[in-house]
Protein backbone atom coordinates (compact mmCIF):
# COMPACT_ATOMS: atom_id res chain seq x y z
CA UNK A 1 0.00 0.00 0.00
CA UNK A 2 1.06 3.67 -0.87
CA UNK A 3 1.59 5.65 1.87
CA UNK A 4 0.02 9.29 1.09
CA UNK A 5 1.16 12.54 2.77
CA UNK A 6 -1.03 16.02 2.44
CA UNK A 7 0.28 19.26 3.06
CA UNK A 8 3.07 17.79 4.06
CA UNK A 9 6.13 20.08 5.71
CA UNK A 10 9.80 20.06 6.57
CA UNK A 11 8.59 18.44 10.19
CA UNK A 12 5.39 16.95 9.34
CA UNK A 13 2.34 16.49 7.44
CA UNK A 14 -0.95 17.91 8.39
CA UNK A 15 -2.52 14.22 7.27
CA UNK A 16 -1.24 10.70 6.56
CA UNK A 17 -3.61 8.18 4.72
CA UNK A 18 -2.24 4.83 4.60
CA UNK A 19 -4.62 2.24 3.28
CA UNK A 20 -8.03 3.07 4.65
CA UNK A 21 -6.90 4.93 7.19
CA UNK A 22 -6.16 8.91 8.20
CA UNK A 23 -4.38 10.19 10.68
CA UNK A 24 -4.61 13.91 11.21
CA UNK A 25 -1.54 16.06 12.73
CA UNK A 26 -2.68 17.75 15.68
CA UNK A 27 -5.26 20.85 14.81
CA UNK A 28 -4.61 24.08 16.35
CA UNK A 29 -6.12 27.35 15.15
CA UNK A 30 -4.64 29.43 12.68
CA UNK A 31 -5.69 32.70 14.02
CA UNK A 32 -5.64 33.26 17.98
CA UNK A 33 -5.67 36.60 18.43
CA UNK A 34 -8.80 37.83 20.42
CA UNK A 35 -10.15 34.60 20.20
CA UNK A 36 -11.60 31.93 22.85
CA UNK A 37 -12.20 28.05 23.36
CA UNK A 38 -15.40 27.97 20.95
CA UNK A 39 -13.90 30.35 18.04
CA UNK A 40 -10.93 27.92 18.33
CA UNK A 41 -12.93 24.88 18.39
CA UNK A 42 -14.84 25.91 15.84
CA UNK A 43 -11.68 27.06 13.21
CA UNK A 44 -9.85 23.83 14.40
CA UNK A 45 -13.16 21.99 12.90
CA UNK A 46 -13.39 23.64 10.17
CA UNK A 47 -9.64 22.76 9.34
CA UNK A 48 -10.42 18.79 10.41
CA UNK A 49 -13.05 18.97 7.55
CA UNK A 50 -10.74 20.35 4.84
CA UNK A 51 -7.99 17.82 5.59
CA UNK A 52 -10.45 14.98 6.09
CA UNK A 53 -12.19 15.70 2.49
CA UNK A 54 -8.71 15.91 0.99
CA UNK A 55 -8.06 12.70 2.04
CA UNK A 56 -11.11 11.20 1.26
CA UNK A 57 -12.75 11.00 4.09
CA UNK A 58 -15.88 13.15 5.76
CA UNK A 59 -16.29 13.81 9.59
CA UNK A 60 -18.93 11.02 9.61
CA UNK A 61 -16.03 8.54 9.34
CA UNK A 62 -13.71 10.07 12.28
CA UNK A 63 -13.00 6.42 14.49
CA UNK A 64 -11.44 8.25 17.00
CA UNK A 65 -10.58 11.88 18.14
CA UNK A 66 -8.27 13.11 20.69
CA UNK A 67 -9.34 17.30 22.53
CA UNK A 68 -6.14 18.67 24.33
CA UNK A 69 -7.51 21.66 26.10
CA UNK A 70 -5.18 24.38 27.89
CA UNK A 71 -7.35 24.29 30.64
CA UNK A 72 -9.99 22.00 31.57
CA UNK A 73 -12.27 24.32 32.94
CA UNK A 74 -12.60 25.51 29.78
CA UNK A 75 -14.15 21.66 28.72
CA UNK A 76 -17.75 23.22 28.59
CA UNK A 77 -16.65 26.07 26.07
CA UNK A 78 -14.76 23.79 23.37
CA UNK A 79 -18.19 20.64 23.94
CA UNK A 80 -20.16 24.04 22.75
CA UNK A 81 -18.73 23.56 19.35
CA UNK A 82 -17.67 19.96 19.62
CA UNK A 83 -21.75 19.42 20.04
CA UNK A 84 -22.87 21.48 17.29
CA UNK A 85 -20.55 20.09 14.68
CA UNK A 86 -20.23 16.47 15.58
CA UNK A 87 -22.48 13.59 13.76
CA UNK A 88 -25.17 12.99 16.05
CA UNK A 89 -25.82 9.60 13.70
CA UNK A 90 -22.38 8.49 13.85
CA UNK A 91 -20.15 9.78 16.41
CA UNK A 92 -16.48 8.81 17.25
CA UNK A 93 -14.55 7.67 20.18
CA UNK A 94 -13.55 11.00 21.94
CA UNK A 95 -10.77 11.45 25.03
CA UNK A 96 -10.28 15.06 26.52
CA UNK A 97 -6.91 15.96 28.00
CA UNK A 98 -5.44 18.70 29.95
CA UNK A 99 -1.86 19.37 28.27
CA UNK A 100 0.50 22.14 28.04
CA UNK A 101 -0.03 23.24 24.12
CA UNK A 102 2.62 24.80 21.83
CA UNK A 103 2.24 28.19 23.31
CA UNK A 104 -0.35 30.45 25.59
CA UNK A 105 -1.96 31.58 22.59
CA UNK A 106 -3.35 28.03 21.51
CA UNK A 107 -6.53 27.12 23.85
CA UNK A 108 -7.28 23.32 22.31
CA UNK A 109 -5.83 21.15 19.75
CA UNK A 110 -7.52 18.41 18.20
CA UNK A 111 -6.16 14.75 16.21
CA UNK A 112 -8.38 12.72 14.54
CA UNK A 113 -8.06 9.28 12.90
CA UNK A 114 -10.27 8.49 10.62
CA UNK A 115 -11.72 6.00 7.78
CA UNK A 116 -11.75 6.61 4.27
CA UNK A 117 -14.93 7.49 2.23
CA UNK A 118 -14.44 4.21 0.15
CA UNK A 119 -14.03 2.23 3.56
Amino acid sequence: MTIERFEPGARMAQGVAYGDTVYLAGQVAADTVGTGVTAQTQAILGQIERLLAAAGSDKERILMATIYLADMGTFAEMNAAWDAWVSKDNPPGRATVEAKLPGPEYLVEIVVVAARSGA
